[in-house]
Protein backbone atom coordinates (compact mmCIF):
# COMPACT_ATOMS: atom_id res chain seq x y z
CA UNK A 1 0.00 0.00 0.00
CA UNK A 2 1.21 3.63 -1.14
CA UNK A 3 0.42 6.56 0.95
CA UNK A 4 0.31 10.19 -1.39
CA UNK A 5 -1.62 13.48 -1.57
CA UNK A 6 -4.46 13.16 -3.75
CA UNK A 7 -4.41 14.25 -7.12
CA UNK A 8 -7.27 15.18 -9.97
CA UNK A 9 -6.74 12.20 -11.77
CA UNK A 10 -7.44 10.27 -8.27
CA UNK A 11 -11.26 11.76 -8.21
CA UNK A 12 -13.12 9.06 -10.85
CA UNK A 13 -12.14 6.30 -7.70
CA UNK A 14 -12.99 8.80 -4.88
CA UNK A 15 -16.14 9.68 -6.25
CA UNK A 16 -17.16 5.84 -6.68
CA UNK A 17 -16.03 5.34 -3.08
CA UNK A 18 -17.77 8.73 -2.13
CA UNK A 19 -20.90 7.87 -3.87
CA UNK A 20 -21.17 4.25 -2.41
CA UNK A 21 -20.61 5.11 1.28
CA UNK A 22 -22.15 8.20 1.62
CA UNK A 23 -26.05 9.40 1.30
CA UNK A 24 -25.18 12.70 0.38
CA UNK A 25 -21.58 13.13 -1.29
CA UNK A 26 -19.88 15.46 -1.82
CA UNK A 27 -18.97 16.49 -5.25
CA UNK A 28 -16.71 15.77 -7.92
CA UNK A 29 -15.93 19.76 -7.95
CA UNK A 30 -16.18 19.68 -4.16
CA UNK A 31 -12.95 17.85 -4.10
CA UNK A 32 -11.36 19.87 -6.65
CA UNK A 33 -12.03 22.67 -5.42
CA UNK A 34 -10.63 21.62 -2.08
CA UNK A 35 -7.51 19.84 -4.02
CA UNK A 36 -6.37 23.36 -5.23
CA UNK A 37 -6.35 25.32 -1.85
CA UNK A 38 -2.99 25.76 -0.16
CA UNK A 39 -4.47 25.37 3.74
CA UNK A 40 -6.53 21.78 2.44
CA UNK A 41 -4.41 18.30 2.62
CA UNK A 42 -6.27 15.24 1.12
CA UNK A 43 -4.26 12.04 0.74
CA UNK A 44 -5.22 8.31 -0.70
CA UNK A 45 -3.89 4.70 -0.15
CA UNK A 46 -3.56 2.88 -3.03
CA UNK A 47 -2.89 -0.62 -4.20
CA UNK A 48 -1.73 -1.50 -7.74
CA UNK A 49 -3.24 1.63 -9.13
CA UNK A 50 -6.48 1.32 -6.88
CA UNK A 51 -7.74 3.60 -4.45
CA UNK A 52 -8.66 2.01 -1.05
CA UNK A 53 -9.35 4.66 0.77
CA UNK A 54 -8.74 8.75 1.81
CA UNK A 55 -9.15 11.80 3.81
CA UNK A 56 -9.11 15.26 4.22
CA UNK A 57 -7.88 18.24 6.28
CA UNK A 58 -8.81 21.97 6.50
CA UNK A 59 -6.33 23.64 8.44
CA UNK A 60 -6.74 27.04 9.65
CA UNK A 61 -3.68 28.83 11.30
CA UNK A 62 -2.69 25.61 14.16
CA UNK A 63 -6.23 23.98 13.63
CA UNK A 64 -7.52 21.47 11.31
CA UNK A 65 -10.74 20.08 10.50
CA UNK A 66 -11.36 16.44 8.74
CA UNK A 67 -13.77 17.05 6.11
CA UNK A 68 -13.86 12.86 4.95
CA UNK A 69 -12.45 9.70 5.73
CA UNK A 70 -13.22 6.85 3.31
CA UNK A 71 -12.30 3.48 3.29
CA UNK A 72 -14.09 1.12 -0.10
CA UNK A 73 -16.28 -1.39 1.79
CA UNK A 74 -14.51 -4.62 0.49
CA UNK A 75 -11.47 -3.17 2.24
CA UNK A 76 -13.13 -2.08 5.26
CA UNK A 77 -11.91 -3.18 9.14
CA UNK A 78 -8.38 -3.88 7.54
CA UNK A 79 -6.21 -0.91 9.31
CA UNK A 80 -6.77 1.49 6.38
CA UNK A 81 -8.77 3.88 8.35
CA UNK A 82 -6.34 3.67 10.83
CA UNK A 83 -3.31 4.78 8.81
CA UNK A 84 -4.98 7.39 6.94
CA UNK A 85 -5.96 9.50 10.24
CA UNK A 86 -2.54 8.11 11.99
CA UNK A 87 -0.58 10.11 8.70
CA UNK A 88 -3.00 12.59 8.78
CA UNK A 89 -2.43 13.38 12.12
CA UNK A 90 1.13 13.37 11.70
CA UNK A 91 1.56 15.50 8.21
CA UNK A 92 -0.61 17.72 9.85
CA UNK A 93 1.42 18.11 12.89
CA UNK A 94 4.45 18.45 10.22
CA UNK A 95 3.11 22.23 9.41
CA UNK A 96 1.96 23.17 13.03
CA UNK A 97 -1.85 21.70 13.24
CA UNK A 98 -1.95 20.77 16.58
CA UNK A 99 -5.85 20.73 17.74
CA UNK A 100 -7.74 19.00 15.19
CA UNK A 101 -11.75 18.55 15.02
CA UNK A 102 -14.01 16.23 13.34
CA UNK A 103 -17.77 15.21 13.45
CA UNK A 104 -18.88 11.70 13.09
CA UNK A 105 -22.14 10.18 12.90
CA UNK A 106 -23.63 9.10 16.17
CA UNK A 107 -24.32 5.56 14.74
CA UNK A 108 -20.99 5.47 13.53
CA UNK A 109 -19.82 3.09 16.36
CA UNK A 110 -16.58 2.41 14.25
CA UNK A 111 -15.21 5.74 13.73
CA UNK A 112 -15.93 6.78 16.92
CA UNK A 113 -13.93 3.57 18.55
CA UNK A 114 -11.01 4.48 15.75
CA UNK A 115 -11.25 7.99 16.48
CA UNK A 116 -10.81 7.51 20.31
CA UNK A 117 -8.09 5.25 19.89
CA UNK A 118 -6.55 7.57 18.43
CA UNK A 119 -6.61 10.33 20.81
CA UNK A 120 -9.81 12.54 20.09
CA UNK A 121 -12.38 12.93 22.63
CA UNK A 122 -15.94 13.93 22.70
CA UNK A 123 -16.84 17.31 22.63
CA UNK A 124 -20.55 17.48 22.31
CA UNK A 125 -23.38 16.94 20.10
CA UNK A 126 -24.75 18.90 17.02
CA UNK A 127 -28.27 18.19 16.44
CA UNK A 128 -29.30 17.06 13.30
CA UNK A 129 -26.36 17.73 11.66
CA UNK A 130 -26.41 14.80 8.83
CA UNK A 131 -29.41 14.33 6.77
CA UNK A 132 -31.13 11.37 4.50
CA UNK A 133 -31.17 9.97 7.32
CA UNK A 134 -31.22 12.71 10.11
CA UNK A 135 -29.28 12.11 12.67
CA UNK A 136 -27.02 14.14 15.46
CA UNK A 137 -23.12 14.58 14.78
CA UNK A 138 -21.03 13.16 17.36
CA UNK A 139 -18.35 16.53 17.51
CA UNK A 140 -14.91 15.29 18.41
CA UNK A 141 -11.36 16.55 19.11
CA UNK A 142 -7.42 15.55 19.39
CA UNK A 143 -6.09 18.09 21.43
CA UNK A 144 -1.81 18.46 21.49
CA UNK A 145 -0.34 15.27 23.06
Amino acid sequence: MILREMMVDDLDQVMEIENDLFHVPWTKEGFFTYLTRDNAMFLVVEEKGQILGYCGLIMVLDEGDVTNVAVRRDRQCEGIGHFLMDSLVRLAGDQGVTTIHLEVRVSNGTAVRLYERMGFSRDGIRKGYYSNPTEDALLMTRHPQ
